[in-house]
């Protein structure tokens, strides 16, 4: 019990100095990553070169995490800057005025599409300040855009929380799952990814309704949920036309593509379904009068003014022309380019093979002889094909130099903090993770495998149905599906093995509760108020969500008890 709760010390404090006393995750994780330190030399008896050198693999994880990011980040503002993001915008917002369709294309299928391009808080962020500029009020622009995005988080910018996620603690039991299945460390991952997929393309055909109802109840002129009734048909249409390419993708392809591809595919479908006369409501709705609002709906933009709608374009006020007049297949481009080279990159395997392990184009080695192994695997990580298609846009679109220079510096700008959190929070887990490699340690187990069997013989049968609990509370604490995965990904693995439970599907839970997690996360949540001019509503935002999150915890809960003891009982 006493090392149980020695191991617990490092996410304990991360909980009480993030949460409990709101400070900055940039002083949070180093404060932690030194009492994982500290705890794995002194208690664990874990060499002084073992602890650095756990840390420097971590940081090397870091790098490759950031590498991605800052890819995403370039392509991203490249096309805001080009004006390609406003005529994306302009197609999905001209669509139906009815505000309930517009939850439904912008809120779940654009949120979903800048999760599965960019990732790390973006969507929220980007989608919030456009339905504010629709008309709509701030408040219920962050409530939908947050809801709205939380399915595609599971494989986030192109597939970075399994990729990176999953594949960076597993390293760590990479001998058990080859004994266990004879699969990689990626394969393993990617199969886990599957089972994702499966879990939350099932929870995720509601969450476009749960979305429409939560604006509707909440902002609508009286409390109750008839006006979401003739929505139904579009909403679950819509979470089938999102669900069914998004496993399909998983299972065929990879983690890279399933959100991106998902968002395109579904987003093409209902969209071609309301231009031909389908699906679109019988009546109207919107919101009251705008002198009916409560104070607390809105905060310092005007919904529907000049300054939302300039807020809604930040960035892209180049004197680029971003009319309608840019046609729609050349503005998503650069993503379907983008797509294309992953494709390529993942399913050629000797390309795939050469760019994973081909001289220069991967960066390794034991660090100091402790063999433990840190690696960059610059050219394949699907960063480097994100600046590919950052640099294709260029040409496409006619971009001037200061367009290009501005892109470039501000998605730098943007990865500075996230920087200095990964660093350390990776740092930790591999800490966590490799306090027995060096063969002597004074403690049986590592730090996540003690948690692990604590975990185990505290909830015993009962608990698939909170593991996805796990994952929801990783990301609250660390506002990101990656982290929360790397933190907790092997801690689901080691519950799995004690309880003699499927290891993969316990893992696949993980990313239940980590997705849905990303709707309350404290620093997603201020990102997306502070677009919409609310600093100051993180509270009540965190409130009217637990409704969603209860009803994905619930579900996921169910679901992985039914994988565990019903569907899968035989998977590794």
């Amino acid at each position: 019990m006493f090392e149980t709760l020695l191991a617990l010390t490092p996410l304990l404090i991360v909980a009480v100095l993030l949460v409990g006393l709101l400070w900055e995750a940039t002083r949070v994780m180093p404060i932690a990553w030194l009492a994982a330190a500290v705890i794995a030399f002194v208690v664990w008896g874990m060499p002084l070169e073992y602890v650095a050198a756990a840390s420097l693999t971590g940081v090397m994880a870091a790098i490759e995490i950031l590498w991605i990011v800052f890819g995403a980040l370039v392509l991203l503002y490249t096309l805001m800057r080009s004006g390609a993001v406003d005529r994306i915008n302009t197609g999905f917002a001209t669509i139906s005025d009815d505000r309930r369709v517009q939850i439904i294309l912008l809120g779940f299928f654009l949120a979903t599409f800048m999760e599965g391009v960019a990732g790390f808080g973006t969507p929220a962020a980007v989608v919030a300040p456009l339905l504010l500029a629709l008309g709509f009020p701030a408040l219920a622009a962050v409530i939908a855009a947050l809801i709205g995005h939380a399915i595609a988080t599971v494989f986030g910018a192109v597939g970075t929380p399994i990729i990176v996620g999953y594949e960076t603690p597993l390293g760590a039991v990479e001998q058990q799952i080859a004994d266990g299945t004879g699969l990689t460390v990626a394969q393993y991952s990617a199969e886990a990814g599957v089972y994702a997929a499966m879990f939350n393309g099932i929870l995720g055909i509601l969450m476009p309704l749960v979305a429409v109802g939560m604006v509707v109840y909440f902002f609508g002129e009286e409390r109750t949920i008839k006006p979401v009734m003739s929505v139904v048909p579009l909403a679950v249409v819509s979470g089938f036309a999102f669900a069914i390419p998004y496993v399909a993708t998983a299972y065929l392809i990879g983690p890279e593509l399933p959100s991106l591809f998902a968002a395109m595919i579904g987003g093409g479908v209902v969209v071609g379904l309301l231009k031909a006369g389908y699906l679109e409501p019988k009546d109207d709705w919107d919101f009251p009068p705008r002198d009916e609002w409560p104070d607390h709906w809105v905060g310092s933009i005007e919904p529907g003014g000049e300054e939302a709608k300039s807020e809604a374009g930040a960035g892209t006020d180049t004197g680029v022309d971003s009319t309608p007049s840019m046609g729609l297949l050349r503005a998503w481009s650069p993503y379907i380019i983008l797509a294309v080279l992953l494709i390529a990159t993942r399913m050629i395997e000797p390309l795939a093979a050469f760019l994973q392990a081909g001289p220069i184009l991967a960066i390794g080695w034991d660090v100091f002889g402790t063999g433990l192994e840190g690696a960059i695997r610059w050219a394949y990580v699907p960063g480097t094909w994100l600046l590919v298609s950052a640099l294709v846009a260029v040409p496409l679109f006619g971009m001037d130099r200061s367009e290009v220079t501005g892109a470039w510096k501000e998605a730098g700008g943007k990865i500075v903090s996230p920087a200095i959190v990964l660093f350390f929070v990776i740092a930790m887990v591999e800490i966590m993770l490799n306090t027995d490699a060096h063969g002597g340690a004074l403690v049986d187990g590592s730090m996540i495998v003690v948690l692990a069997d604590g975990t185990a013989s505290t909830f015993g049968a009962a608990y698939p149905m909170i593991a996805p609990t796990v994952g929801m509370v990783g990301a609250f604490v660390a506002g990101s599906i990656t982290v929360s995965n790397i933190t907790f990904a092997a801690f689901q693995f080691e519950v799995g093995l004690a309880l003699d439970m499927p290891t993969t599907i316990l893992v696949a839970s993980q990313s239940i509760g980590a997705a849905i997690g990303n709707i309350i996360a404290i620093h997603n949540v201020i990102a997306a108020l502070a677009t919409v001019g609310m600093v100051g509503a993180t509270g009540r935002v965190i409130r009217l969500n637990l409704i969603p999150l209860a009803y994905y915890l619930i579900g996921g809960g169910i679901l992985t008890t039914l994988a565990v003891y019903v569907v899968f009982p035989t998977v590794f």
